[in-house]
């Protein structure tokens, strides 16, 4: 289960972003915001490429990769251009629960184009996850 060790770090991290990202924004254009944090994730996650695998790791990506991964690329642009307006707009602890919800349109969409199983369980969870952010948002 080394994964859920990786998923929790995730979750760390994303919450400190969401304080530093709130901190960052107050006296910043959000566009212009997104752009710098970008630029830092572009710089550091290329320098771990480059460090643990080498420049040969670019070149080994699979043509197959290319487009879901072009795609994702740009869909995480959008996403960080809508948080970080949200987090210019409005309170951390209110955004950022509601961005959370990602993980009920994960469940959706890996049931639909990963044929995922939902189960009950599934749809329970998501129903609790549902229920938190509307009691967090409001």
């Amino acid at each position: 289960m080394q994964w859920i060790h990786w998923a929790l770090l995730s979750a760390i991290f994303a919450a400190t972003t969401a304080i530093l990202s709130k901190i960052g924004v107050a006296k910043v254009d959000s566009n212009t915001a997104t752009a710098i944090r970008t630029a830092v994730v572009l710089a550091v996650s290329t320098a771990i490429v480059i460090a643990t695998q080498g420049v040969a790791a670019f070149r080994s990506i699979p043509q197959s990769a290319w487009l879901p991964l072009t795609a994702s690329g740009v869909a995480t642009g959008l996403s960080w251009l809508c948080y970080f307006r949200a987090l210019k707009l409005g309170p951390a602890s209110k955004v950022a629960p509601v961005d959370k919800l990602s993980v009920v349109f994960v469940v959706i969409f890996a049931a639909v184009f990963l044929q995922e199983a939902v189960t009950t369980r599934t749809m329970l969870g998501i129903g609790l996850i549902t229920a938190g952010v509307i009691l967090l948002a409001k």
